[in-house]
């Protein structure tokens, strides 16, 4: 797992700020949980088209059904909010950016699933409760290497997942001061 462990030590800081912006948000509050759903959706949706658009389907599996934009859209609606203006998503050159971009975005799901234990059960939360396929993770992780087999390579990864990162922040930060 050297590229995993790569791309997670390289963008730790990234992670951390934008765990910091959205961590923000009490997401036992109404007003709280619609702001990081509004923010999550400023990022996530544009972000998940670009990776559609790189060709994400070539390495996730099933990945027109995995998308978790519109899961996230419906409880916004649930919860009577329209999306929000997509922010610029980050683009995605070759394999070894789309593995970075996709890299981020898997990962957070498992997020995703720790949040969902603040979030009151009268909300709606299809977006955080998105299932994991079983094995789907490990096998992704596992392909970091062979997709990112030189140090070139793994750059381009690291960088692209450093920008959804950023973008992911611009979100949360637009949120907060909106």
């Amino acid at each position: 797992m050297i590229a995993r462990a790569a791309l997670k030590a390289a963008t730790r800081d990234a992670h951390g700020r934008v765990d910091k912006a959205f961590g923000a948000h009490d997401l036992a509050t109404r007003a709280g949980y619609a702001r990081f759903l509004l923010g999550q959706a400023a990022a996530l949706a544009p972000i998940e088209q670009a990776l559609t658009e790189a060709g994400a389907a070539l390495l996730i599996e099933a990945w027109h059904e995995h998308r978790r934009a519109p899961l996230l859209t419906a409880d916004l609606a649930a919860l009577g909010l329209a999306s929000p203006s997509p922010l610029p998503a980050p683009r995605f050159a070759d394999e070894a950016e789309l593995a970075g971009g996709l890299y981020v975005l898997e990962g957070s799901r498992m997020g995703g699933a720790m949040l969902r234990r603040a979030v009151p059960d009268c909300f709606p939360s299809a977006f955080l409760s998105a299932r994991q396929h079983p094995g789907r993770w490990t096998r992704f992780a596992a392909s970091l290497d062979t997709l990112l087999y030189s140090p070139q390579r793994r750059d381009a990864a690291v960088g692209a997942a450093s920008r959804v990162f950023t973008c992911f922040e611009q979100a949360a930060r637009q949120v907060v001061e909106a």
